[in-house]
């Protein structure tokens, strides 16, 4: 097989991002048949169908899909190479100058939380890098499938039996998180309350910690996230467990309650390709990460 250009791999990313032809090459400023030309080259040369053209444009089969997140990552490399070239041209003296972009995929609470003074220190280090950070779910493929994917070089994203790192990426645990009990303030029975839950919240254990609780009902109210419930359990609309993270900065209208040594707890970590692991950015931030979860944070008002 004849290895594919970066100019390729731009078409082929393109067209992925796109959903059709016509979409990439008006984003690429090409005509649509040096675009359809591009494509069935590259599929000659994979030796593998990569999308499915239809009337609704082009969607990527499974060989597609795992092209494009290839051709994402590659692309990547690229510029990184010329980042930090361009940083030890700079000599000695400016070794620790780093420039560019750091995309970045958080859930909700760690992207509020966990990443904001990280990010500041590595501001204060680092003037010259870029972060751009997307909040993504932690359901399915939540934020490792963004680094697998080619569109972040690092995921924050939790860590466990239910969801470990996955093979092809590489991690590590920054911290590991309480749950607790959110209740509104003043209620005289707040066990007696409905439970409000959101699909990010449990991990296998979770969910047996759970069952095991006769005094917890079945979650009849669903939010959309975790601030959501927060704010449900400060209208006094239920109650909720739920990790350190989600309840910093819950307000006085919210008592957090501890669940016991029993309580069930989940791991937060980062996950990046093995490749970005030894750039210099990502190094970087993996390092005030760890600084900021390796300083006591602050106690919740656990009563």
């Amino acid at each position: 097989m004849t290895d594919l250009a970066p100019h390729e791999l731009r078409i082929l990313v393109a067209v992925g991002g796109a959903g059709s032809f016509s979409g990439a090459a008006a984003a690429l400023g090409m005509t649509q048949s040096a675009v359809s030309h591009a494509i069935r080259t590259a599929e000659g040369r994979i030796g593998a169908v990569l999308f499915d053209r239809g009337r609704r444009g082009a969607e990527p089969t499974p060989a597609g899909a795992s092209a494009i997140a290839h051709a994402r990552r590659v692309l990547r490399l690229l510029e990184l190479m010329g980042e930090e070239a361009r940083a030890a041209a700079a000599g000695p003296a400016e070794s620790g100058v780093m420039a560019g972009p750091l995309r970045i995929a958080a859930f909700r609470s760690a992207a509020l939380h966990l990443l904001p003074p990280a990010l500041e220190r590595l501001r204060d280090r680092h003037p010259g890098i870029e972060p751009v950070v997307r909040v993504v779910r932690e359901l399915g493929r939540g934020t490792a499938g963004e680094v697998l994917a080619g569109r972040a070089d690092l995921g924050i994203a939790t860590i466990g039996t239910s969801s470990p790192v996955p093979k092809e990426l590489v991690g590590g645990v920054l911290l590991e998180e309480r749950y607790a009990l959110a209740h509104p303030a003043g209620h005289p029975a707040p066990r007696t309350l409905a439970l409000v839950d959101w699909a990010e919240s449990c991990s296998s254990y979770t969910r047996d910690w759970w069952a095991a609780q006769d005094w917890l009902p079945r979650a009849t109210v669903e939010a959309e996230d975790d601030g959501a419930v927060l704010s449900m359990v400060a209208r006094g609309l239920g109650m909720a467990v739920m990790p350190e993270l989600s309840l910093e900065g819950a307000p006085d209208t919210v008592v957090v309650a501890d669940l016991g040594p029993d309580r069930p707890t989940r791991s937060v970590g980062y996950v990046t390709t093995p490749e970005l692991a030894r750039s210099l950015a990502v190094r970087a931030l993996i390092r005030e990460l760890r600084v900021g979860t390796a300083a006591p944070r602050a106690n919740l008002r656990l009563r």
